[in-house]
């Protein structure tokens, strides 16, 4: 009798300590995704900042090259048009999936493109590039567009850490129990395209 129950309370430890050591690894594991996923949020916000940086830019130059004469409205329409479909779209910090990404960096980029149709437009005005408020401007935003390129590699660096932490296994299980712990998208170089958004004010 006494050995049953020496048994018993024997096997009742065992499962107890393994019960244990399991809930201990799932909240290990649970802290760690939510530490990583709290990560990517915040990076996340320094990409809105920046791209936001380059929104804001946009209506000076905009004044700037409105004030010459027979500069192409429609240009002029296009980069205003392209700048409020940027500006309205928000993206859930909860849902940083591929697609979300995707049609963020979509039409980020149909600004940026618009951007540079613009600056290389005003090739054709020499002395509304040559004022400095121009000039500051172009300054500004190369340096914009420069922050930009950091910030969404950074992001990608972040959604690294977590895509690969979160996938192996047996961690996938733990969070594939949550929706917030779904696979993150990156950042591509372009849609559609091998070449990063660019604007080249060299020339």
């Amino acid at each position: 009798m006494k050995n049953m129950k020496k048994n018993f309370l024997m096997g009742f430890s065992i499962i107890f300590i393994l019960m244990f050591v399991i809930i201990l690894w799932i909240a290990n594991t649970y802290n760690h995704l939510v530490k990583l996923n709290e990560n990517i949020k915040t990076q996340w916000g320094q990409v809105e900042n920046v791209y936001q940086r380059r929104a804001d830019l946009i209506p000076n130059l905009v004044n700037t090259v409105k004030g010459s004469a027979n500069f192409e409205k429609d240009t002029l329409n296009q980069i205003i048009e392209a700048r409020a479909k940027a500006t309205s779209l928000s993206i859930n910090t909860n849902d940083l999936n591929q697609n979300q990404i995707n049609k963020y960096q979509k039409v980020q980029d149909h600004l940026n493109h618009s951007v540079s149709r613009l600056l290389l437009i005003v090739e054709n005005y020499p002395n509304l590039r040559s004022t400095q408020n121009f000039y500051e401007l172009q300054n500004q935003l190369e340096g914009t567009e420069n922050r930009i390129n950091v910030e969404r590699n950074r992001f990608n660096e972040k959604v690294n850490n977590f895509n690969i932490y979160r996938n192996q296994f047996p961690k996938i299980i733990i969070a594939n129990l949550f929706s917030k712990f779904q696979e993150k998208g990156y950042f591509q170089s372009q849609i559609g395209s091998k070449k990063s958004p660019i604007i080249d004010f060299s020339k």
